[in-house]
């Protein structure tokens, strides 16, 4: 009995509710409707996703059929405004992920350069005398220089001085390190 039926039939049946009116509908155009989506897209994967999303929006699309075009017609429209959908999509996505890319690896950069220098920071300091490493250590955690000072039992001039002399064995090291 359905295969007799005309697609405006069918298409009235499936926008009431009639399952089997719908079911009737995609069995006549679903390979149609891929081949286009297909040629729209131009990958089988990209096709058979959109399809299925013009197949589970159609039902509350054929509420709107008028009758006025051919089913085909009115459902090529449909594949054609999804695909353009999707494109837009896909380019405000690809907009507004541009520049991510360089924007992680600019920061993994930074990040790896950061590391490498506390990893040259803690080893340059074990080649510091004790009473340096030590000030250097305590200023480096924030510890104000009055707090160093009653930390480790001396004036706050000495540790000004520590400080001053661990920063002029550390820019010694690295010129000697940079000249190897």
């Amino acid at each position: 009995m359905r295969m007799m039926t005309d697609d405006q039939e069918l298409a009235r049946a499936a926008a009431a509710g009639d399952g089997a009116a719908f079911a009737s509908l995609l069995d006549r155009h679903y390979d149609r409707l891929f081949a286009l989506c297909f040629r729209l897209t131009g990958a089988r994967s990209e096709a058979e996703d959109l399809t299925q999303d013009i197949c589970l929006a159609l039902p509350a699309k054929l509420a709107g059929f008028s009758g006025r075009a051919k089913v085909t017609t009115w459902l090529y429209r449909v594949a054609v405004n999804a695909a353009h959908d999707r494109r837009r999509k896909r380019a405000r996505y690809a907009k507004a992920t541009e520049g991510w890319g360089d924007w992680e690896t600019r920061r993994t950069a930074d990040n790896a350069e950061a590391a490498a220098q506390i990893d040259w920071l803690h080893r340059a300091m074990t080649a510091l005398p004790d009473a340096l490493r030590d000030t250097l250590a305590l200023t480096l955690d924030d510890v104000t220089h009055a707090e160093a000072a009653e930390i480790l039992g001396v004036s706050e001039g000495t540790i000004s001085w520590r400080i001053s002399e661990a920063k002029k064995a550390l820019r010694a090291l690295r010129e000697t390190e940079d000249r190897i």
